[in-house]
């Protein structure tokens, strides 16, 4: 063994082999040896003993694993949520049905910004019997669109949402004057898209269809949908009896709700208010956390919206996404939301019907094909 001080300034021994009880595999004695290469750090008293330390608390190698489980629980809930939003997207737009409602012939040129037609269809090919007796919509064979809007956004401009009257008086390509919600039963988008364009000068970027049983389900998924009525509105034909009043109407009787026209004063003008209010209501509710983050409901209604709406072959999930996120924005505080303009009433040979205000239409219709904001002499 050796002993400090015993011989001259030497290094340690390398290479010998030490017993296994031996105590210098456990504490090792150095004295300095300038030059020597053992690491020992010059000053250090002879005798001293070196113990190898461990890092200390809260190196990198702590910090690290104090952080880990973070990360680990992070990218967990990053990935949970990205799978939500993917299942709500897959629900939603993998079973959206299709339509060609591209019209043939000569076209307005593309404005600046974009203009989705939406439309309500009254059809009920879809339904069963006992769907039209809870939906009280009878057994009319029917193809007309009680709702026609127009929604369009622009660079200079804000979203606006625009209702054209289903009792307007248009041409219809090959059909002469008539209602515009006859050009649906006529020749089905294509044709309504054609008339709409060649009434208001505005080319028709996509299309969105829903009809009654559609608007149905999506109200039921939300578990419906609140509105405040100044009056009571009862409408035996419509199947609803609703009191004056804020209150939450389910499926039946918000469809009721939005198709109601003999029991308002102001007809088929004062029903497109409802529609654009209560279309308004409805998404609020859907994007609503407690609709998006609730998948007891939000994932009902994703296959709602997916069942329920009929959309153009070029819709692409992007075209979509801004097509809802542009309703949204519509019906909200920075929106716009208006009627064509009303000239009067006309009797002839299709019925009574609803003439525009020519000056005041053109006026609308000029904003949107420029991209600028609309008159506000003509918001209400």
């Amino acid at each position: 063994m050796l002993h400090a001080g015993t011989f001259p300034d030497v290094a340690p021994d390398k290479g010998r082999d030490v017993p296994a009880d031996d105590p210098m595999q456990q504490t090792r004695v150095f004295r300095r040896v300038p030059g020597a290469g053992t690491g020992v750090p010059a000053g250090t008293p002879a005798g001293t003993t070196l113990v190898p330390q461990a890092p200390a608390p809260g190196g990198p190698r702590g910090r690290s694993r104090r952080r880990r489980p973070w990360r680990t629980a992070l990218l967990t809930v990053l990935a949970l949520m990205l799978g939500y939003v993917v299942l709500l997207l897959v629900l939603g737009l993998g079973t959206l049905d299709r339509v060609d409602a591209v019209p043939a012939g000569d076209r307005p040129a593309p404005a600046p910004g974009t203009t989705w037609l939406l439309v309500g269809s009254d059809s009920r090919d879809s339904l069963t019997e006992e769907q039209k007796a809870q939906l009280s919509t009878g057994d009319v064979d029917s193809r007309l669109t009680d709702t026609i809007m127009l929604l369009t956004t622009s660079p200079g401009g804000v979203p606006t949402l625009v209702s054209i009257p289903r009792d307007s008086l248009v041409a219809i390509p090959g059909y002469g004057e008539n209602k515009i919600n006859a050009a649906y039963a006529f020749g089905g988008p294509p044709l309504l898209v054609q008339t709409v364009e060649q009434a208001t000068g505005v080319r028709i970027d996509g299309y969105v269809e829903v009809g009654f049983d559609g608007f149905f389900e999506v109200v039921e998924a939300v578990d419906g949908v609140e509105v405040c009525l100044e009056a009571a509105i009862s409408d035996e034909r419509a199947g609803i009896d609703l009191p004056a009043g804020c209150q939450v109407l389910g499926g039946a009787d918000a469809l009721g709700y939005v198709r109601t026209r003999y029991s308002d004063p102001d007809g088929d003008l004062g029903r497109v208010e409802r529609q654009r209010q209560f279309i308004g209501a409805l998404a609020d509710r859907a994007t609503s956390p407690a609709v998006l983050l609730n998948p007891l409901r939000a994932v009902p209604l994703a296959a709602a919206v997916g069942d329920a709406l009929t959309v153009d072959e070029q819709a692409g999930p992007v075209d979509l996404a801004r097509f809802g996120l542009a309703l949204l924005r519509a019906t909200g505080d920075g929106g716009a939301m208006l009627t064509v303009p009303f000239g009067g009433y006309a009797t002839t040979d299709a019925g009574s019907v609803v003439l525009w205000d020519e000056a005041g239409a053109e006026a609308l219709f000029a904003s949107i094909r420029t991209g600028t904001p609309v008159p506000a002499d003509l918001l209400p």
